[in-house]
């Protein structure tokens, strides 16, 4: 199943636009297809644990999936997953 991903400006170097299309039944099923089309999209978001890095925000539909069930979270056709960095700044 087919499922839209939105980018920010970071990795839409790597994809080459706003939003890809990638297929997979969780989210962490979903970056590895990612990460087969687009050679190194993973190493942008993750350690060499595997792991999300902690500044790396992924939503499905919305929800933060740490807050759901992390790299498990399942994804389905109609979903959209954001993937965004943490923004810090200011004083």
């Amino acid at each position: 199943m087919s499922v839209e991903v939105r980018v920010t400006s970071t990795l839409r170097t790597l994809v080459g636009a706003k939003s890809v299309n990638g297929d997979g039944g969780t989210v962490g099923a979903l970056l590895a297809d990612l990460d087969a089309r687009y050679p190194g999209f993973k190493a942008q978001i993750s350690g060499d644990d595997g792991e999300l890095h902690r500044f790396v925000n992924v939503y499905v539909n919305d929800e933060d999936i740490r807050y759901l069930q992390a790299l498990d979270t399942p994804v389905g056709e109609n979903d959209v997953v954001s993937i965004l960095p943490a923004l810090a700044g200011g004083r």
